[in-house]
């Protein structure tokens, strides 16, 4: 039995149809049990077996974070503490959801899930010690550090971009932060596979690791290709033009880190995946919103 812990977010809508169809069992809960409380968390689990703990529970408003850091940490630091602490008295695993922000974004060639770790914000911040937390807490658990995502559920960059491209005759995009969009459904399957693969004995070794779809582009060439996609299946009926700028052009309470790009050998060769391109999920994404 898996509990899914926020299965009404973007990654947790998707993760429990894939779950639903692929006839795992599973429970789902999102605010009506309070991760931050462990008598909640205590109460849920008591009389209930399960084998697997997958948390997509997390405050990722990036900005809001800097001011609402009280919450932040409650969620993120505490809540992971919580879940993490809990799996480990039932002798549950545990998957966690983590972030590229872990890292500074300094970097030139793609991160290593070994590599330092040095958020610039209280949301990285808040992540890298609820990844700490997890692990020590249960040594059976798996993080994994995403980027740039998004899905059908919840909003995202590409929904943003689709409503503004129809409504607007230009739009300003940064193209000096650079990452690899992920598209919820391919992670959500990852999970999934993970879990139904461990389900037939074969062990996959604990601790980090990095998924996001192939490639890495900044946001405006991401957008120059949502525009494009989009257009060519009738998802946007106007013509904007896209002007490159610069992250100084968008001042934000928090940096961004200019270099996102995660290495994702370590899950390709232990978990025996091949990973979709971004162009190739962003496609079959846009088909589905156009449906």
């Amino acid at each position: 039995m898996i509990w899914l812990i926020g299965c009404k977010g973007m990654l947790g809508r998707e993760l429990s149809i894939i779950l639903e169809e692929s006839g795992l069992p599973f429970s789902g809960t999102d605010s009506e049990v309070d991760i931050t409380d462990m008598s909640a968390l205590e109460n849920f689990i008591k009389n209930k077996s399960f084998n697997w703990i997958i948390n997509c529970a997390a405050y990722t408003a990036v900005d809001k974070a800097e001011d609402d850091t009280d919450l932040c940490n409650r969620i993120n630091v505490l809540g992971a503490e919580n879940i993490s602490i809990c799996s480990k008295k039932i002798g549950a695993r545990f998957i966690h959801i983590s972030t590229d922000y872990v890292f500074d974004g300094k970097g030139s060639v793609p991160y290593k899930e070994d590599d330092l770790t040095n958020p610039i914000g209280v949301y990285g911040l808040t992540k890298r010690k609820g990844e700490i937390l997890v692990l020590e807490n249960n040594p059976n658990s798996y993080i994994i550090r995403t980027a740039w995502l998004y899905g059908i559920y919840g909003n995202n960059f590409v929904k943003t971009m689709i409503k503004l491209m129809n409504e607007k005759n230009e739009l300003k995009i940064v193209d000096d932060q650079r990452g690899s969009p992920t598209w919820a459904f391919d992670l959500a399957l990852v999970i999934s596979n993970l879990i139904q693969k461990s389900m037939s004995n074969v062990i996959f070794p604990f601790g980090i690791y990095h998924y996001t779809n192939e490639g890495n582009i900044t946001w405006y060439n991401f957008a120059c290709e949502i525009f494009s996609a989009g257009k060519e299946i009738g998802l946007i009926n106007n013509e904007c033009k896209l002007i490159p700028c610069t992250s100084m052009d968008y001042p934000a309470k928090v940096k961004r880190p200019a270099f996102s790009v995660l290495d994702k050998n370590k899950i390709k060769n232990i978990f025996d995946i091949s990973i979709p391109d971004w162009k190739e999920s962003l496609k079959e994404y846009l088909k589905l919103c156009a449906h």
